[in-house]
């Protein structure tokens, strides 16, 4: 979703240089849509829509190709229908309203724009089922819409400009004094479930009613032609290809084949078959058929499950030939579509596209077994539910090219065939550098995604189950059901949110993209650490237990034990493998992360206390306890306090009462007492004169409870103990406003395999107001932040300067503050202003390029508060540079999961399933930018025609072939003029502004 924001290139630290800093432009969104709710699609365009229950309308085509629109209503979408053959498409709400978008060229680039809404209106003291749509129609033609409707009847309305026309609407009394009395004496027809129009003759549709009665209706005659009285609730039709037949589906899990002769059916002729029968079974809720040039047709359809056995189960059956498959999904199915071979979409089925709650799965039905085929876009990010995030930009080739041979190697079970929805052309430049996205998961599972354009693309899966013992059967074959089982299920999806062991969970991720070392930390105080390898290994992995707590007495843990690791040999497949693992105890969260590949250490937190790890001689080098005596709450862990939710409930309704009887005595005295107080307030206020940014910080009691978790953990070469020696440190920051440094002294490199690391401490800094610490910087003698581990050796960075002073900046949650080193006296400070209550949640170091220098840039800190706002803070200067809004204050998850980029960009969830991703500078920008034209149709003169965009084809409704040829030319030549910018801008030269919108007006169906 791109926000049209305002560019601000403000002077920041160098007056000659402005940086290219813009507010926050949310550029793209990666994932799969939350709560979809409706799907199209167009053959001719080649492009998909999906709908979803908040309004939003995306469009997706090739890789790269993507459109968002969002309704003003907040309400769902419904259904999807593309106008044959053009770039507009028409959406139906829930609350009965529709709407008419556009794909409009602009310099060269399309946009999604909503250009008309339209509402059926009845007549007066009409009931409101009168014109409440269920069912859409988008006839061949491209210029009529058919509505039905919950009473009954068929609205036919002209697009795009939505115009009524009511001479030719279809009533339910037309309708019903066609019908044979003998039928429309038992039953009343119901709504319009269905609308379906005749692949031959466009004159015809076919209205199907809920009570299942089907009428052949012909809209140039106006009459009925046909009545076909099924005796079952009707969910669904499909009129064949020849159109010689028609297929109908049932609430009893049955479908119905009928001549389409023009003739009345009589019910005696009823043919149903019920495929999953005898027993009661479920809905079929759309079924279709398609033809294949030799041998049978493919039957495509959802639901008929028998409902005491199957009734749970998400299935969509295909049967061609002698091949009959049931493919279980893991989530309720809103639609699915077939896309069809060759030039005019009329070829045999090539691929099976259905969109499920969860996640979007395309089958390949030409490939032996209807492989699954890898989609580009739309995956499930939270296939497992993601419980953290990690990004690395700019990653070495070597490094990138081993990361995908063994992701690979996972993917030999998919599809060889090619994406097969491939509309638009993606206008975006290559990514100028590889970028990855790491999440971590709830399962144990750490993802590697390739971020470095629009589509977030899955290149390898870690998973670290199998180090410990878990639940989980590793035999489970979810792909393969039992030989000769009825149905014949198939599992398909990889949608599964179900995890054996919730203790798995990856809670910390950090790579070293210079050495390929991975270390990933989870929920019950677990770290392993990993190297890539390219073949499979068999290795054991050893343990290595960390007493955080250090004999500490009258402490109990009270929270999940630790993960049982197999003592048995493991295989690992090719990809990063573990060879050190450190089990911290309590098995707390691991709270902060950090590791230096050229030091071999690893860092870690938790909150009882902070470690240090030497993973090649595989030793621990430093623990320290930071848990406060009186802090019992540390000692519960996260699935502790689940069971005291009872306590807390009665806790919980006994304050609201006794505050409600103390509210009812009181009220006259308290409202007194809050405005005297308000007022004394305002005057203190008035008194301090306050800097607009700033605000006072009061300080925090000592005994708040989990004063001692570590919240970020940090490396530096920098000077702790004089001004003419650096020497490695390490610093920890903790929930109580300290910090900690210790000096660590290294053997040489011959020595290092034999000597021991060894930590001492040097420094401790109690923050006067106690707010939690949540980032440390250290800065060299130009005010640079220090380069990463092997950052320099790469020639990827310059020599830190060790010549003038050095400073640290400890960010808390209310201020940032710049110490000397290494006497670590405080310099300056800039508070960050909490009149409404701000917070720092979220902080990194990013690098802004210069708008007039190429090769010039700074480095900035950006901040994200607990408001939403994004800070963009200069070093080493501390000064707020720019404030804006990016995330909802309210969206409390989407700020904690907040992950930034080195070059002034971020992602959030705004969903479970969905990373928005967004940017402060201008020179990094990620985007969709995509052109989609109108398909130029030539016509076909034979009585196979092209495959709808719908269900329907494009014959306009007319006695004369003449009128069409020239409707037909008049739009070529409409388009060809508007997709020409140089013809667009002398026509807007030469005419005033009323006549350009005459035009606009006149070329209804005219998109550049």
């Amino acid at each position: 979703m791109q926000l049209n924001l305002p560019i601000s290139c403000p002077h920041f630290l160098s007056p000659h240089h402005a940086l290219c800093l813009l507010s926050p432009l949310q550029t793209v969104e990666h994932g799969f849509p939350h709560q979809p709710s409706a799907l199209g699609y167009s053959p001719s365009l080649q492009l998909l829509a999906i709908g979803t229950r908040s309004g939003a309308i995306k469009l997706y085509g090739a890789p790269g190709v993507e459109f968002m629109g969002l309704h003003d209503e907040n309400a769902a979408v419904t259904q999807v229908h593309f106008l044959p053959r053009q770039v507009e498409l028409v959406t139906l709400l829930d609350d009965n309203s529709l709407h008419m978008w556009t794909l409009k060229a602009h310099k060269g680039l399309s946009e999604l724009l909503e250009i008309g809404r339209f509402t059926l209106t009845g007549p007066p003291g009409a009931p409101p089922s009168v014109t409440r749509v269920t069912a859409v129609l988008a006839h061949s033609s491209g210029e009529l819409l058919l509505l039905g409707t919950e009473g009954g009847h068929v609205f036919i309305v002209e697009v795009p400009g939505f115009r009524e026309l009511e001479e030719r609407n279809i009533s339910l009394d037309q309708v019903a004094s066609s019908v044979p009395d003998d039928y429309i004496g038992r039953r009343n027809l119901e709504h319009v479930e269905a609308l379906h129009e005749n692949p031959v003759d466009p004159n015809q549709v076919v209205i199907g009613y809920g009570r299942g009665l089907m009428v052949i209706w012909n809209l140039e005659k106006q009459r009925a032609i046909q009545h076909i009285p099924a005796t079952q609730q009707l969910e669904s039709v499909w009129w064949t290809e020849d159109g010689g037949h028609l297929l109908s589906s049932h609430s009893d899990g049955s479908y119905c084949r009928w001549m389409a002769s023009g003739e009345d059916v009589n019910e005696d002729d009823e043919k149903s078959d019920i495929p999953y029968g005898h027993f009661p079974c479920k809905a079929i809720s759309k079924i279709i058929q398609l033809p294949t040039e030799e041998g049978p047709p493919f039957l495509l359809f959802s639901g008929g499950m028998p409902r005491a056995s199957y009734g749970d189960r998400h299935c969509i059956t295909v049967i061609h030939n002698k091949t009959h498959v049931a493919l279980d999904f893991t989530s309720r199915i809103i639609d699915f579509f077939a896309i069809r071979g060759g030039p005019q979409h009329i070829g045999d089925p090539s691929a099976l596209v259905v969109l499920v709650e969860e996640e979007l799965v395309v089958i390949d039905l030409q490939t032996d077994g209807w492989p699954v085929i890898q989609t580009p876009y739309l995956v499930p990010l939270h296939s497992s539910a993601i419980t953290c995030s990690h990004h690395v930009s700019a990653i070495p080739l070597k490094l990138w090219e081993r990361v995908l041979a063994a992701g690979d190697l996972q993917s030999t079970h998919y599809s060889k065939k090619p994406w097969p929805i491939t509309g638009g052309q993606n206008l975006a430049p290559d990514a100028p550098q590889r970028d990855l996205l790491l999440t971590g998961h709830e399962d144990g599972a750490v993802r590697f995604w390739d971020a470095s354009g629009v589509c977030l693309y899955p290149m390898y899966k870690l998973s670290t189950a199998g180090v410990f013992h878990t639940d989980a059967d590793p035999n489970d074959n979810m792909n393969q059901g039992t030989e000769g089982e009825w149905p014949p299920f198939r599992k398909v999806g990889c949608f599964d949110p179900y995890s054996d062991d919730p203790r798995l969970g990856i809670q910390k991720i950090h790579l070293c993209k210079y050495s390929g070392y991975l270390t990933v930390a989870g929920t019950a105080g677990q770290i392993l650490v990993l190297e890539l390898n390219d073949e499979a290994a068999e290795q054991t992995v050893e343990a290595k237990v960390v007493d955080l707590l250090q004999g500490q007495e009258g402490f109990r843990w009270k929270g999940h034990t630790q993960l049982d690791v197999r003592e048995e040999p493991v295989l690992f497949p090719p990809g990063f493998q573990p060879f050190a693992l450190v089990q911290c105890q309590p098995p707390a969260v691991v709270t902060a992360l950090t590791l230096h590949s050229e030091w071999k250490l690893v860092a870690f937190g938790t909150s009882h206390g902070f470690g240090l790890y030497d993973y090649q001689q595989k030793n621990n080098v430093l623990v320290k306890c930071t848990l406060n005596p009186s802090d019992q709450l540390a000692m519960e862990g996260p699935l502790s306090r689940v069971k005291s939710i009872k306590k807390s409930l009665r806790q919980s309704f006994r304050r609201i009462r006794r505050s409600r009887v103390s509210l009812r005595k009181h009220h006259v005295n308290n409202a007194a007492k809050l405005q005297e107080a308000n007022a004394r307030l305002e005057a203190e206020l008035a008194e301090m004169e306050l800097a607009p940014v700033q605000r006072k910080i009061e300080a925090r009691s000592s005994d708040d409870s989990f004063t001692g978790l570590v919240r970020t953990i940090y490396f530096a070469d920098s000077f702790l103990s004089d001004s003419s020696h650096n020497t490695p440190s390490l610093w920890a920051g903790t929930n109580g406003g300290c910090v900690f440094a210790y000096m660590l002294r290294l053997p040489t490199v011959e020595r290092r395999a034999d000597e021991s690391v060894t930590a001492q401490p040097a420094k401790e800094i109690q923050l006067m107001h106690r707010a939690p610490v949540v980032g440390i910087v250290v800065l060299d003698g130009h005010g640079a932040p220090l380069p990463e581990p092997l950052e320099v050796a790469h020639d990827l960075a310059r020599l830190p300067d060790m010549q003038g002073s050095h400073h640290l900046v400890v960010i808390s949650e209310e201020q940032f503050k710049v110490f000397t080193l290494p006497k670590v006296s405080a310099k300056m400070k800039l508070k960050l202003t909490a009149v409404d209550g701000s917070r720092v949640r979220r902080v990194g170091v990013a690098w802004f390029g210069s708008s007039r220098s190429e090769d010039y840039g700074e480095s900035g800190l950006v901040v994200l508060t607990n408001q939403g706002d994004v800070h963009v803070v200069s070093l080493p200067t501390v000064k707020m540079q720019v404030h804006y809004p990016c995330v909802r204050r309210e969206d409390v998850s989407g700020i904690a999961s907040c992950v930034f980029t080195k070059h002034g960009q971020g992602f959030y969830l705004i969903s479970p399933s969905e990373f928005e991703r967004f940017s402060l500078s201008s020179r990094n920008l990620v985007e969709p930018r995509c052109l989609v034209e109108v398909p130029v149709h030539t016509g076909s003169t034979t009585q196979r025609r092209p495959q709808p965009d719908g269900a329907s084809s494009a014959h306009r409704i007319t006695t004369q072939d003449g009128e069409d040829a020239e409707s037909a030319a008049r739009r070529v030549m409409e388009h060809a003029l508007l997709n020409d910018e140089k013809v667009l801008q002398e026509i807007q030269k030469s005419l005033e502004g009323e006549q350009t919108s005459l035009l606009e007006n006149n070329v209804k169906n005219a998109v550049a």
